[in-house]
C-alpha cells in the first residue's frame, strides 16, 4: 500500500508562482517507477500536466505548461514537487499527483493517460486570480 498527499495549493495572482509537493510513503521504493501530476477543472476531465521517472529523471510536460512548470523528485525526502511559475487563470484547477509501478511504455499514453497510473493523492486546489 502507498500513500500520496499534496500539498501546496493556494490563491495567487496571475503571473505568480506556486510550489506544490507530494509526499509518498507506505512502502519501500526501488526499480522503475514514476511520478505524474494532472489538473481537473470544474466541468472539465483530468488532464496530465507533468510527468518524471524516478529513476532515470526523464521528464515530459503538456504543452500548456512548458516552459514554465518544472516537475522534480527529491529521492531522501521521497517527495515529487512541481514548480509552477508564470501562473495563468487557465491553471486554476485542483491539482492531483499519482504512481505508476512502471515509468516505462510506448508512446505517450503510458504517462499520459490517467488508467496507468496505479495510485493517487487527494488533490490540492490552485486558484490563479486575474
Amino acid at each position: 500500500q502507498v500513500q500520496l498527499v499534496e500539498s501546496g495549493g493556494g490563491l495567487v495572482q496571475a503571473g505568480g508562482s506556486l510550489r506544490l509537493s507530494c509526499a509518498v510513503s507506505g512502502r519501500t521504493f526501488s526499480g522503475n517507477y514514476g511520478m505524474g501530476w494532472f489538473r481537473q477543472a470544474p466541468g472539465k476531465e483530468r488532464e496530465f500536466v507533468a510527468y518524471i521517472s524516478w529513476s532515470s529523471g526523464s521528464t515530459y510536460y503538456a504543452d500548456s505548461v512548458k516552459g514554465r512548470f518544472t516537475i522534480s523528485t527529491e529521492n531522501a525526502k521521497n517527495t515529487v514537487s512541481l514548480q509552477m511559475n508564470s501562473l495563468k487563470p487557465e491553471d486554476t484547477a485542483v491539482y492531483y499527483c499519482a504512481l505508476k509501478w512502471t515509468a516505462t511504455g510506448r508512446g505517450t499514453s503510458y504517462y499520459t493517460n490517467t488508467l496507468a497510473y496505479d495510485a493517487w493523492g487527494q488533490g490540492t486546489q490552485v486558484t490563479v486570480s486575474s
